[in-house]
């Protein structure tokens, strides 16, 4: 999902420029958010691209984001629109290095939804919203004539609090940190896909959609030094390594045989002539950490149900490039952000 967030210290008055902050998409987004919204918004500083903003109020460091779910159709293997859009912005907090604690959610409903498809959804969202940890406490709702919108949008918002000292962003990576997957690739854009057009493969493929906080945070109650942290929504692995590489000005070399993708979303994939890399997840994120701290960095993830398959798959090179290649059997090839929208309406 694609995302962007002021981020400036309080008190903000005395801070007229601010950092940008958003959580992926393919090199047509990037740019438009590079060439519209931060040139607008962002001041005259260098900006770091994140998942959410850090403010500090009273000696207290705070995290916050916002997102907007457009997803279609509303109900998918796996999930809907409501846990979509409490954990999207769970873990757009939890990437920041932040605890998650308030949500404000906000609707707008199409003219002639049913009440019960509304009712259905803000349950899951209740029910998410309780196994993450955090409390809805504010919202809003706009109706829209027939046919303005699918269905329902979900805007929400988050605030989290960051418990560490640690500073965690793109800008922290550093030549020889360690690059971490917490699991397998593809599931949520395959199942939405699957969901949409009515495909049926052999198999079930259910979207990872989950919180991510809990593995998050037991990195840092373990010791762990992280330097950055991005989940894997619109736009994949492929979109958050590279804006991460291009933000650092670093080399990131991943081996493509390390990169764990289930048989059923392989062959979906390939199917559909997609990328698995490319396709977005929402129960999925990287980590860079030091390679001395990746062995009990994979431990402590390892020990999660939503980041047991997490693997080691890479490392940062020394190198300003700002750029991402696979070792293949074959030798490297560049990786890039898709130049469109692979996969429309999908989070």
């Amino acid at each position: 999902m694609t995302d962007f967030t002021l981020n400036c210290p309080l008190p903000i008055s005395r801070y007229p420029n601010v950092v940008m902050a958003h959580g992926g998409g393919g090199r047509l987004m990037h740019n438009l958010i590079q060439h519209v919204f931060v040139s607008t918004f962002g001041g005259a500083e260098p900006h770091a691209m994140h998942d959410a903003a850090e403010l500090l109020g009273n000696g207290r460091r705070l995290a916050f984001t916002t997102d907007a779910y457009v997803v279609r159709p509303l109900f998918f293997p796996g999930g809907c629109i409501g846990d979509l859009a409490v954990n999207g912005t769970v873990n757009d907090l939890a990437m920041a290095g932040a605890r998650p604690r308030w949500l404000s959610a906000a609707f707008v409903l199409e003219e002639g939804l049913p009440i019960e498809t509304l009712i259905q959804v803000t349950a899951a969202m209740s029910d998410a919203a309780r196994r993450a940890g955090v409390t809805i406490v504010a919202g809003d709702t706009k109706v829209v004539e027939h046919g303005r919108c699918d269905g329902m949008y979900i805007t929400t918002s988050g605030v989290g609090v960051i418990e560490h000292e640690q500073t965690v962003n793109p800008l922290q990576v550093r030549p020889g940190d360690a690059v971490l997957l917490s699991g397998d690739l593809a599931r949520h854009g395959i199942a939405v896909m699957a969901a949409r057009e009515g495909f049926d493969f052999d198999t079930d493929v259910r979207s990872d959609c989950a919180p991510l906080a809990e593995p998050v945070m037991a990195l840092f109650r373990a010791g762990i030094e992280v330097h950055c942290l991005r989940d894997l929504t619109r736009g994949g692995l492929a979109s958050a390594l590279v804006e991460i590489a291009e933000s650092a000005g670093v080399t990131i070399a991943i081996e493509d045989t390390a990169i764990p993708v289930a048989p059923a979303v392989f062959s979906a994939c390939e199917l559909l002539g997609f990328d698995p890399m490319q396709v977005a997840n929402e129960g999925r994120f990287v980590a860079f950490v030091p390679q001395e701290h990746a062995d009990d960095a994979l431990t402590t993830l390892r020990s999660y149900p939503v980041s047991s398959g997490a693997v080691c798959i890479g490392a940062v090179r020394d190198t300003s490039r700002g750029m991402v290649v696979v070792r293949t059997l074959g030798g490297e090839r560049p990786v890039d952000m898709l130049s469109g929208e692979l996969l429309p309406r999908i989070c």
